[in-house]
């Protein structure tokens, strides 16, 4: 006797909808699962075996067959285990097969029927509002996340049994209703601005930068607090919206990163990958194509720490997600692209030593070995990082002082009022921020007056700044407008501006 049941599988960051067939009839005991399934899938046959036994059912005596459709595309994960066990006892007339083409079913079986939760919901969810089914039978830890989107009825269930007598009586578990104030629980950061002592002009181009969404380089001496700052950056970014939570959870949730899977993410990621990643750890890759550390930073911060130690490979991977905010990767089969809209925030020495733009120390390094340590660094990359800032060692009044530095919330009320202009200003060219401005944007949004223009064309000669350079100028003085409540940019935003382009003149 054949019978279907519907499941999702997941494919980059998005979820599929999964026919499982089986089909039970005569002949030696075999269980087979077919349709390009990994081992993981595989081995759900005896899960599936010993969840129908211990759960009181029957497993049939004969040959069956399990079909994953589409046959093409490779299933990976113990999310179909749920709606294997529902197909074989469809195929032996032990629960009915009408329901089981109205709902989608996720989850895995253990040995005794329970049902664990699986990675994915959340894109499974969202997958489903396209497909005209009554609900999405999840496991219970799985609810929350599924029902964020509100797209479909979610249902939360613990055991086979419990899914078994939901279809025979739908009315036995009500949909699950998500409390947003349980849901999206406010995130509390235990790292603070105020922690960095001295470092005020850093702190300001860092403030800059979380306003206008911009990437920003650090220089300074060991110990100068280059890394301090750059962990704090998340802690003045302004609150993520609900379509960026839900890009952000979505990502976490296939890749198994969650803390709890009833935990929806509110905080902006920050990643700290360190110097000895590939390429592929990076960007994302692999004969299946996986995110890296650009797409786990979506709408958050990507810290590299000793910029110039990382693989020239590796950096030069990067050109594509700073300037397109995607990750497309191509294989044979296909290509995927992933979302990496990020704020790259990265940290390098003055020189190899270390101690160039230190009082304490004398730098050692001789001027070939600078200029070498520099030339790590690409041009074009360079041309990506809008704002250049030198962290020089602190000086002792500021280590030993008492004098109390600003906190990341006041900062971060008026990074959020600046980006509540940009969001105004953007809101039909879908730009978004400062940063993610466009040629257009630019001639329309970031217009000059004569002093401004003749300033900006002086500094463009003098540090032969390219023509992506001198447009990131013009954001990062736009942004500095922003910031001070102004609609025109005036002659001091963009000399600002032009002091924050340190590496170009440094080299």
């Amino acid at each position: 006797m054949l019978s279907k049941t519907l499941s999702f599988g997941i494919a980059g960051l998005d979820g599929y909808l999964v026919t499982v067939e089986a089909d039970s009839g005569a002949g030696l005991p075999l269980f087979t699962v077919v349709g390009l399934p990994d081992s993981s899938v595989r081995e759900s046959r005896e899960r599936v075996r010993s969840a129908i036994k211990n759960s009181g059912f029957d497993f049939p005596s004969g040959r069956i067959t399990v079909n994953l459709a589409p046959a093409d595309t490779k299933k990976e994960g113990p999310s179909f285990d749920v709606a294997i066990a529902l197909s074989i006892l469809a195929s032996s007339g032990q629960v009915p097969q009408g329901p089981l083409n109205r709902f989608a079913f996720l989850g895995e079986l253990s040995l005794d029927g329970n049902i664990h939760a699986v990675h994915g919901t959340l894109a499974a969810s969202l997958s489903a509002a396209g497909h005209n089914l009554n609900g999405l039978v999840v496991p219970a830890a799985n609810a929350r996340e599924a029902a964020l989107p509100r797209t479909v009825a979610v249902y939360p269930v613990t055991c086979l049994k419990e899914v078994v007598h939901f279809l025979t009586s739908v009315e036995s578990i009500p949909p699950f209703g998500p409390d947003d104030k349980n849901v999206e629980t406010p995130w509390v950061w235990d790292m603070d601005f105020c922690d960095v002592k001295g470092q005020n002009h850093a702190k300001r181009g860092l403030e800059i930068a979380a306003a206008g969404g911009h990437n920003v380089l650090l220089v300074g001496p060991p110990g100068s607090g280059k890394t301090m700052l750059a962990k704090r950056m998340p802690t003045i970014l302004p609150d993520m919206s609900r379509q960026e939570t839900l890009e952000v959870t979505k990502i976490h949730s296939v890749m198994g990163l969650l803390k709890h899977p009833s935990v929806v993410l509110r905080q902006r990621p920050l990643r700290n990958p360190h110097h000895t990643a590939s390429d592929i750890a990076l960007v994302g890759g692999g004969s299946v194509p996986r995110p890296g550390e650009t797409t786990l930073a979506h709408n958050g911060v990507l810290f590299l720490d000793e910029l110039p130690e990382f693989s020239r490979h590796a950096l030069e991977a990067l050109r594509q997600p700073l300037e397109d905010g995607c990750v497309t990767v191509a294989r044979a089969k296909g290509s995927v692209c992933f979302p990496a809209r990020f704020m790259l925030v990265a940290a390098m020495n003055p020189c190899p030593c270390g101690w160039r733009m230190s009082h304490r120390k004398t730098c050692v390094c001789a001027p070939t070995q600078i200029e070498q340590y520099f030339n790590k660094i690409s041009g074009p990359l360079l041309d990506r990082i809008d704002i250049h800032l030198e962290v020089p060692a602190l000086k002792n009044e500021d280590l030993w002082g008492t004098a109390e530095s600003e906190p990341s919330a006041r900062v971060k009320k008026r990074t959020s009022r600046a980006r509540m202009v940009q969001h105004e200003r953007f809101k039909d060219s879908g730009a978004g921020h400062n940063a993610a401005m466009t040629g257009k944007d630019i001639k329309k949004y970031c217009v000059l007056d004569e002093q401004g223009k003749d300033l900006l064309k002086a500094a463009t000669e003098r540090l032969g700044l390219s023509a992506r350079a001198h447009d990131r100028v013009l954001k990062v003085a736009r942004t500095i407008a922003d910031l001070e409540g102004c609609a025109q940019i005036l002659p001091k935003h963009v000399a600002e501006a032009i002091g924050y382009r340190t590496l170009d003149r440094m080299k």
